[in-house]
């Protein structure tokens, strides 16, 4: 069996063989095409369905997918419970009528496991039944039947597993294991893993989506315990966790080709600071940067915290599995993030709770309804601020147009803004106590995140204890890019009028290659260390930020600005004319808050110092940035080192959010031409992982642009 690298070097072996089996099985879809089997349950034979309400419509889906999807054990695991029917691989509730699905789920939230591992499901259970008893005869008395209702289906599902455990004598342990939890506290680590992979298999299940979190904070205890103990060694728990991560593969299938078979946003925050200031950093730190390192699993995408205090141990190890590539680490700088977030408004305490939305926007786990909306801001300077390329259009000096600007990106951080302020009754007068409008069922999630109980209202309806919108500026670089150009041509060197300009601009710079050369050429552009176009980037960061917090209080929702693209410069890329920074019509350009593919000149290093020259603690949901690295320029120690030096360059001159990949764009063209031979090679796409096979054409050109050096 083969566990691809983008560096061409030997994984180490750790596990078992049985459970690199295992791994091999999942990776190469047997788990995945056995979830397509049962697409979903069919609810045609419920009587007077078509009478029911939308809520207790979605009970009876939950209900019948607990007592009817299939259970699956699979050879060899050690913790129990699947996600077994392929509607829910599409983001819908698995569960039709008259052959349509029911309803859409719910993703980008990490969900309150830690009171599922500390206090058990009966807790929640608990809390459900004095909210029902509250908010009977009120409007709020069908939300709260549903969350017992809800409880009461995975009960059921439980009690499935526990009868087919059973009688299965080869999986006592995973029997005994399971009696408990999720619903009592878990007393050790094998039960803490398995109350973690049921509720979260359950979730997913039923059509959600969510991130783990912090998985070393919720687990780290528990296995300190043990191994003080002596009932478990290091070695064994190595195998019980890493059998969490090989049944996260049971959706693989390479059946769905697009943008990647892994964004199922179930990503994994390591390391950094608990709430009390205390370093989370232990034994299972560790032993998920070694399964990560031998399995080479892509689809739970690890984003490590970093701050000033990171011990040079944690920083060597998270190098030594970065650089195998396949975009599976990522890095935050907490400090600036918790800074970030207290700026927002969060208390300290809370703020160091940080992990992300089961992508990589920053948000409070277990308490967070998170929605972010993105746009592109290249389309606006070019149709809103440049109208076109209309020739009647002129500015007297740069920061005339850089006004005009930032007045066009305020419309469309307001219209965001109205379109959000839609889901709201009464929304005409801003109060803490905004009603909202009725949304589609989420009970299940609902469950676990914090607040939604106790008001009586869903995660969609304003239950989370907080409630996010986050604009999100996409083609940052491009924009800055050509302003700066703008600013150049005909401001500073004055080569050639505004009319000129955007009238080669509407020709596609047709008869005008030597000026494009020239405009491609000459001049540096962001990501190269270069002051005065880094200037830019930084003013406009700044005035967009301020743009977004200025909504806040205005509706039920914070408005914190981030930074994205997701991926989306590929569709943009149509509706885009051609650049004042040289580029054509429709060409692909830059992700995230990376430069535009080609300019960066400088290396890693001047990508960072562009990128940190803002004030990225402004932008409470994060700013990413890709760093793609050669294979040779991480090898051996010297290799090593330059990784530890980069993470710590980028946390001490102030960055956000870092995803590095080592990409061999040699080895990714071969994988293009012969498909089949490279089924589990990964790449880190944008917030998520994705098999390098299972992306199409467009996406994997796209991915082999931005990785040639």
């Amino acid at each position: 069996m083969k566990f691809y690298t983008q560096n061409g070097g030997k994984r180490p072996i750790r596990l078992s063989k049985q459970t690199r089996q295992f791994a091999y099985e999942s990776l190469e879809r047997k788990y995945g095409l056995d979830t397509l089997k049962t697409n979903s349950i069919s609810l045609d034979n419920n009587e007077n369905y078509s009478a029911f309400s939308a809520l207790e419509k979605y009970d009876i889906a939950i209900l019948k997918i607990a007592e009817e999807a299939p259970i699956r054990v699979c050879e060899g695991e050690k913790i129990s419970g699947a996600a077994t029917l392929g509607m829910a691989i599409h983001h819908r509730i698995p569960a039709t009528h008259a052959g349509e699905s029911i309803c859409s789920s719910i993703s980008h939230l990490t969900v309150d496991f830690e009171t599922v591992l500390k206090c058990g499901v009966n807790t929640i259970k608990r809390k459900a039944e004095a909210s029902y008893k509250k908010y009977k005869g009120t409007e709020k008395e069908a939300f709260a039947k549903s969350c017992l209702n809800c409880l009461e289906a995975l009960e059921i599902w439980h009690a499935r597993y526990l009868k087919v455990l059973e009688v299965l004598p080869e999986y006592k342990d995973n029997y005994e294991n399971l009696k408990r939890v999720p619903f009592e506290p878990a007393t050790n680590f094998y039960e803490a893993v398995q109350s973690l992979w049921f509720t979260f298999a359950f979730i997913r299940l039923c059509g959600n989506w969510p991130g783990i979190g912090r998985i070393d904070y919720l687990l780290g205890n528990y296995l300190k315990k043990d191994l003080a103990d002596g009932t478990l060694t290091i070695d064994e728990a190595r195998e019980i966790l890493s059998h969490f991560f090989i049944k996260g593969c049971e959706w693989v299938n390479g059946q769905f080709i697009g943008s990647g078979d892994a964004q199922h946003y179930q990503n994994i925050v390591l390391a950094g600071i608990d709430e009390n200031g205390i370093e989370v950093t232990n034994e299972v730190t560790y032993l998920v940067l070694d399964i990560l390192e031998e399995l080479g699993i892509s689809d739970f995408p690890t984003t490590v915290r970093l701050n000033k205090n990171t011990d040079e141990k944690l920083l060597r190890r998270v190098a030594e599995v970065m650089r195998y590539g396949g975009g599976i680490l990522a890095v935050y700088n907490e400090d600036l993030i918790i800074n970030a977030l207290v700026k927002d408004g969060y208390e300290e305490r809370e703020a160091r709770k940080f992990a992300n939305d089961g992508c990589w926007e920053v948000q409070i786990p277990g308490k967070t309804f998170f929605i972010y909306s993105p746009f592109d801001s290249l389309q606006i300077l070019q149709q809103k601020t440049l109208h076109g390329y209309d020739t009647s259009v002129d500015f007297s000096n740069f920061e005339e147009l850089y006004q005009k600007y930032v007045l066009d990106l305020h419309t469309r951080v307001e219209e965001i803004f109205l379109d959000t302020q839609k889901k709201f009754a009464n929304s005409s007068v801003p109060t803490k106590d905004w009603r909202w409008v009725e949304q589609p069922p989420c009970t299940i999630v609902s469950l676990f995140e914090q607040g939604c109980i106790e008001k009586g209202l869903s995660y969609l309806e304003g239950g989370p204890i907080y409630n996010v919108n986050s604009p999100h500026i996409g083609g940052l670089a491009d924009t800055v890019n050509s302003l700066y150009a703008i600013k150049k041509l005909i401001y500073d060197e004055k080569k050639l009028t505004f009319a000129h300009l955007l009238n080669i601009l509407k020709n596609n710079w047709e008869g005008e290659e030597a000026l494009r050369q020239y405009v491609l050429n000459r001049y540096v552009y962001y990501g190269n260390d270069n002051d005065e176009v880094d200037e830019i980037a930084t003013r406009l960061l700044s005035d967009f930020a301020d743009i977004c917090t200025s909504f806040n209080g205005k509706c039920g929702y914070r408005f914190p600005a981030g930074v994205s693209t997701f991926g989306r410069q590929l569709e943009w890329s149509s509706k885009r004319l051609a650049s004042p920074h040289g580029r054509k019509q429709g060409e692909v350009l830059a992700a995230n808050a990376s430069p535009t593919p080609n300019t960066d000149k400088e290396g890693a290093t001047a990508i960072i110092r562009s990128y940190c020259k803002a004030d990225l603690s402004k932008l409470a949901t994060g700013a990413a940035l890709d760093i793609k690295l050669l294979p040779s320029s991480v090898q051996g120690e010297d290799g090593l080192q330059a990784l530890v030096a980069l993470m710590k360059g980028f946390a001490m001159l102030g960055g956000f959010f870092m995803q590095p990949d080592v990409v061999d764009a040699a080895l990714l063209r071969e994988a293009q031409t012969h498909p089949e031979n490279y089924q589990t090679l990964s790449v880190r796409v944008s917030g998520w992982n994705a098999r390098f096979v299972t992306l199409n054409k467009e996406w994997q050109d796209m991915v082999i642009e931005q990785n040639e050096h």
